[in-house]
């Protein structure tokens, strides 16, 4: 990967013109939804657990229409495609192999709920068929091929929404508008937390892949091994080949929310994790714990834990339930405690209480373009289709590229047991190769991310 500019950097301005890899569909220009009355026809990849969160959702929103579902297990297809026509009343189409979804010139949008390993090999080759996209978290497997979906959002000028859902929460909203606007001083650091118990997932034999599942298009660009079902449905997020540990699939989304109140555009210049796989006997590769401490130029720090054995409830004071998912923000005047239901503030010495929120105060508007639930980051990605305006998005690929990047970041240090130096701007280790090897991967062909998009 070239080095990147500062300017390019935060501007992204479109690379120059370079052939597409052969295996990626046909560009095609189609007409914009401008109007409200035009149906935007989206397509769903991925149906399994959040993938059903995406196609319902869309069943809910006027003029939009789930003409197709995709994924490489034809055995998910009969419940999801009558669940679909019975909220929408009309049977989707489906697909196993996401190249031929593309060719489909019906399809405006694909939304993607499909393994990390997978999601910027799909959207770079969205893009280059004319779709805009919708990509869950984290948009990328790993650094560089984070930043090519963000070029090829850019140069072919497409609507890339990342699912970092917070960020359309009003909730969300008014917490990072708080902080942004300086009511607790100056923050000098934030904790993001995740404590989720994961169950011990044991070991699996290689095993005969089941009737119905396309084992080849799960792995894409990841190595070929043979079937095992700990690899599989959900599993898969424990392992290097598909995975980044839960520091990607839960982590990222407060980490995101860290990062947009310190309005950094720009990522750490220092970190160091540790951590490890502790208790259980099992298949799984990724750590079930991890503390990673990121600091940026101007020593803001960033401190991230992921414990997925059993934890105490972190701050009581939130409810009966506690808080097991939040973020912490520390300033010079005061302190912020930020959970997906509400945010409190104190300050001083005696920790004073401050202004709070709970998300309970907040109802959505009637277009749900308001609200703390899934709607409104549907909604707000559909809106921007129809008006052609990616900057009006609330998570736009780039923003998704940098917070996918810290965990990225955390988890190279993990893997090289050190702390590591980075430069943003070139997005490189510092006179470090064994890092900046873990920056990429060596794709399977055909499913490779080309250098230039």
């Amino acid at each position: 990967m070239k080095p990147i500019d500062r300017r390019s950097f935060l501007k992204d301005s479109a690379v120059s013109v370079a052939a597409v890899a052969s295996v990626a569909p046909a560009i095609r220009s189609g007409p914009a939804k401008a109007s409200p009355n035009d149906t935007v026809q989206v397509a769903v990849v991925g149906v399994r657990n959040r993938g059903k969160a995406h196609y319902q959702n869309y069943c809910r929103i006027p003029n939009v229409s789930v003409a197709a579902l995709c994924d490489v297990d034809e055995r998910l297809f009969p419940a999801a495609i009558a669940e679909v026509e019975k909220m929408s009343g009309r049977k989707p189409k489906t697909y196993v192999d996401f190249r031929q979804l593309l060719e489909d010139k019906g399809i405006d949008a694909v939304s993607l709920a499909t393994p990390d390993h997978w999601h910027a090999l799909q959207t770079i080759w969205a893009c280059q068929a004319g779709k805009d996209v919708y990509v869950e978290k984290p948009v990328s497997w790993c650094v560089e091929e984070g930043r090519r979906a963000v070029q090829a959002a850019r140069k072919y000028n497409r609507v890339v929404q990342t699912g970092s859902q917070y960020r359309s929460n009003t909730m969300v909203q008014e917490a990072v508008r708080f902080i942004q606007e300086a009511k607790l001083g100056r923050i000098y650091m934030i904790k993001t937390f995740y404590y989720g118990f994961r169950e011990n997932i044991g070991r699996k034999q290689d095993s005969a892949i089941p009737p119905g599942v396309h084992w080849d298009l799960f792995l894409g660009p990841a190595p070929y091994r043979p079937f095992n079902e700990n690899r599989f449905h959900y599993n898969w997020h424990w392992f290097w080949d598909t995975g980044n540990s839960d520091l990607t699939a839960n982590g990222v989304h407060f980490i995101d929310i860290a990062r947009w109140s310190l309005g950094k555009m720009t990522l750490p210049a220092r970190i160091y994790s540790d951590g490890g796989y502790y208790v259980f006997d099992s298949d799984q590769e990724t750590p079930n714990v991890i503390c990673a401490s990121c600091e940026y130029e101007d020593r803001t720090m960033l401190r991230l834990e992921v414990h997925n054995l059993y934890t105490p409830i972190a701050y009581p004071e939130a409810g009966a339930e506690g808080v097991r998912v939040g973020a912490l923000f520390f300033g010079s005047e005061g302190w912020m405690m930020l959970a997906p239901g509400e945010f409190r503030t104190y300050y001083g010495k005696g920790n004073q209480p401050g202004p709070r929120r709970s998300a309970k105060e907040i109802a959505p508007d009637p277009l749900n373009r308001r609200g703390t639930g899934d709607e409104p980051h549907f909604v707000n990605f559909i809106d921007c289709v129809r008006s052609r305006k990616w900057q009006d998005l609330t998570a736009d690929i780039l923003e998704g590229h940098l917070s996918a990047s810290i965990c990225h970041l955390a988890e190279i240090s993990y893997r090289t047991g050190r702390r590591l130096a980075f430069n943003s701007y070139t997005e490189k280790f510092s006179a470090d190769d064994e890092a900046n090897a873990y920056l990429t991967r060596d794709y399977r062909h055909p499913y490779v991310v080309p250098e230039k998009v």
